[in-house]
This record gives C-alpha cells, structure tokens and sequence, in this order.
C-alpha cells in the first residue's frame, strides 16, 4: 500500500477510533482501584521536556544574507527545538546559491543525521539534495522552495505559499485606495520573492511595477527607492519583501516627498513600531520562528517516530497572517523578544 493509500485508509478510521479513545478515557476517569492508579502511573513516566532520545546532529543550510534580522528569528526557533530534541544544531548561510549547495555537500561529508534547507534557487540546490538523499540523510525544506520540494524528493516543507500570500497582500492594498504601486525586490531570480510580487499583481487592481534593488547594500536600496518616487509621483504604495527594507522605503519616501504608503512582507521588532506609529501600513508575516521551530522537530520525529509532517504530501502552512493596527499590540510582546 502506498502512502496516500495508506492515509485515506487511516482517515476513514478517524471517526470510530477517536470515539473508542473518548469511551476508554471516560471508563477510566469513572474507575477507582488498581487499574485506576496503573493508568495514572504510567501516565506519570511519559517524558515530558527535554528527549532523553540519542544525541542528533542536524544541518541548517540557508540562503540568509548577512545581517537580515528575518533569519536570526528562525535560527531562534531552530534552537528552541534542538534544545528540546537533544539535537546538535550546524547552521550555516550563504546567499550564493552555489555556495550554499557545497555548505549542503559539508553536512554530508560530517556525516550528520538530516538536513533543514532552503530552497530559493532550486535548480542550483538540486544535486546536492540528491547527493544527500543518495547518502540516507533525510532531508527537509523550509521558507523557500515549496512548488519544487516533492519534486527534489524532500520529507516535508514548512513555510507559505508566496503566490497566496502575495495575492492576499494585493487584495488588501485594492481596499486602501492604491493606485499604482512598487514591489521592490531585493534578490533578483529568488524564487520566492518572485512569487510574491506576481502574487501581488495579480489580484491588485491597479497598476504594479516592479523594481530590483541589491540588498545588502542598505543606502543604494533608500537611493534606488527615492529616486523611482521621485522620477514617478504616481506611485502610491511601496510593497517590499522584508522588514528591513519596509523601513528603508518609508524613510526614502518620506526624504522624496512622496506620499506613497508603505505595505511589507516579514516582521522584525523595529517593524513592530513602524506599524504602530503608521509608518508602515501592515506586515504579511510567515512566523518563521515557527518554520524554524518545526524543520527541526520533524527531523527528530521522522528519526525517532518515523513521522512526515503533512503526510509528506502537503506543505505545513505557517502564514499568511496579517499584522496591522489591529492586532499589532498582541504581536508586540512576542516580537520584543525576537521570537516574532
């Protein structure tokens, strides 16, 4: 039986189990005597907290740029798992997609026990996730790469689909008044980041242009911005693809004259504010706390329990979700901490 097979035949049987699991719970709690307190001692001896599993060495491999906030809020996510799972966590970034497919070849050569990876330029990452799967080391996705990663033969992925969420952003500027708007991408041929401007013009009602900026050079990405506003007084709202670059386009906009507003996918803590003080419209976030936080457990899982997150046929969704004024006190708490 194959696995979708196997996981119809197990949904048909949902139903009937959980039913047989509610009456066993209720005989139990109605019971007194020795079976009772059995019941109750074994309870007692499940672990809970840290795994007292053998030790793991897991791999991230992700295609962050330096110093872009977003990653250290994965990262923490990545840790608070391994903590938990007895894991010892190798992270390591390199925005060149070559590059990043030898760090993947690394963790193979260490020989370590599964692989978190991005996949933001699939075709590049190709091989050595084949190398990986060929040397028996379970390979997952995050945050990039989730139209390619069954594809690549990956366990699980977990992150948002940019298309969706893309559009969800362009449906919500359609009720703001917006004319004419600007995503700013800042990593030309990112898969993902593509998507989401496609995303974006294609539910946005108005006309949407689109600007590449380089991104890890902060004061050409405000130039590059300012001077499109200033060149184009049409433009009527600003889209970026992360929190840092949120910011730096309100600030150009506002040094241009420009009246554009300014609406951004991610969140970082300074975001937060922007946010509150109206600066910032509104933020698509992704909880990549979250895509963190579960690349690693579902390692662990599949090692120890033979799991696949999402049947190992759908994605884990871990966004889109919306902060704006609305809501953006309940995020607040969490983002002080970074873990948002």
């Amino acid at each position: 039986m194959n696995r979708v097979s196997l996981s119809l035949s197990l949904s048909r049987r949902v139903v009937p189990v959980v039913a047989v699991a509610a009456s066993a719970a209720l005989v139990l709690a109605g019971c007194s005597g020795s079976g009772g307190k059995k019941a109750q001692e074994a309870g007692n001896n499940v672990s809970a907290g840290k795994a007292s599993t053998p030790r793991m060495t897991i791999a991230m491999v992700t295609h962050a740029p330096a110093g872009d906030t977003f990653w250290d809020t994965i990262r923490k996510g990545a840790q608070a798992a391994a903590a938990k799972d007895n894991v010892k966590l190798v992270y390591s970034s390199d925005e060149n997609a070559g590059d990043q497919a030898n760090l993947v070849r690394n963790a193979i050569n260490q020989k370590v026990d599964g692989i978190a990876v991005t996949l933001a330029k699939p075709d590049a990452m190709k091989s050595a996730v084949a190398k990986a799967e060929k040397a028996g080391i379970p390979v997952v996705g995050f945050n990039a790469g989730m139209s390619v990663w069954k594809k690549q033969g990956l366990l699980s992925f977990f992150g948002q689909d940019e298309s969706v969420s893309g559009q969800a952003l362009g449906s919500k500027i359609n009720t703001t008044g917006a004319k004419h708007a600007l995503c700013v991408i800042q990593a030309q041929g990112d898969v993902n980041l593509e998507e989401r401007c496609a995303g974006v013009k294609k539910t946005f009602g108005g006309k949407t242009d689109i600007l590449y900026v380089n991104g890890t050079d902060m004061p050409s990405v405000k130039s590059t911005i300012g001077a499109k506003l200033r060149q184009d007084k049409s433009i009527d709202e600003v889209v970026t693809l992360g929190a840092p670059f949120a910011l730096t386009a309100a600030q150009a906009a506002s040094e241009a004259g420009s009246k554009a507003k300014v609406a951004t996918f991610d969140l970082n803590k300074e975001l937060i504010s922007a946010i509150e003080k109206g600066s910032v419209q509104f933020a698509v976030d992704q909880q990549p706390y979250l895509q963190g936080y579960l690349a690693i457990d579902a390692l662990w899982l599949y090692k120890n329990n033979g799991n696949f997150s999402g049947g190992g046929e759908q994605p884990v969704l871990t966004g889109p979700a919306f902060v704006d004024k609305a809501n953006v006190h309940t995020v607040a708490t969490f983002a002080a901490k970074g873990n948002r």
